[in-house]
């Protein structure tokens, strides 16, 4: 009798415990089916053209320009009232404020941008940890970090299912602050002119005009 008690109690446990293993199993596979295709998305884009909003949980609004050649060339061109222009050669990223008349230059890799212009993007990398793979109707989130730059935050890239198309991303800052980027009128391999990647300091200009 208690030899079949003992059996029946494994039998139980067994049959609570696969459907919860199997559940597990099946999210698995299917999160690693929709990295390897936004991972194939990503690496596949040559150009992009796009309108972008971009929204912080504080309140703030912007809009502008997008135009990304891959790999490493970036140009966000914002419309007044607001006056900054970020640019990427590939290798350096400028921040132009043209109200402060303030010039910044930051490493590529160490902006949240890096992860949609970088030659070959790879989620399995040592160097993104993947925090979440959300399916919700007609979307796909998947949100990372990166290991070496915590002080980038979480960066979270929405994909359209139908066609599979990246709308938006957000970035959760460490104090905090949300930032979306959504995309629209967005056009794809196209030929774009290097001069968008090239960033001339106005400010020369200016001096020139003095003199």
């Amino acid at each position: 009798m208690f030899l079949y008690k003992k059996f029946t109690t494994l039998i139980l446990a067994v049959l609570i415990t696969f459907p919860a293993h199997a559940e597990m199993t099946y999210e698995a596979i299917a999160n690693q089916a929709i990295l390897d295709k936004a991972e194939k998305y990503l690496n596949s884009m040559t150009t992009l053209k796009a309108h972008f909003v971009q929204v912080s949980s504080t309140g703030e609004t912007s809009e502008g320009d997008l135009y990304i050649q891959r790999p490493g060339k970036l140009r966000l061109e914002y419309a007044p009232p607001t006056p900054v222009l970020i640019v990427s050669n590939g290798h350096t990223m400028v921040y132009y404020d043209s109200k402060l008349k303030q010039v910044s230059h930051v490493k590529l890799d160490s902006t949240p941008a890096y992860i949609l212009v970088q030659k070959n993007m790879s989620f399995s990398s040592e160097k993104i940890r993947i925090t979440k793979v959300h399916r919700q109707p007609g979307a796909i989130e998947i949100s990372l970090t990166y290991a070496e730059e915590e002080n980038l935050g979480e960066i979270t890239l929405v994909f359209s299912e139908e066609p599979f198309v990246l709308r938006q991303w957000k970035v959760l800052d460490i104090q905090g602050i949300t930032t979306s980027v959504g995309l629209f009128e967005i056009e794809t391999g196209m030929k774009l002119d290097s001069e968008l990647f090239k960033f001339k300091d106005p400010r020369r200009e200016e001096l020139r005009l003095r003199k």
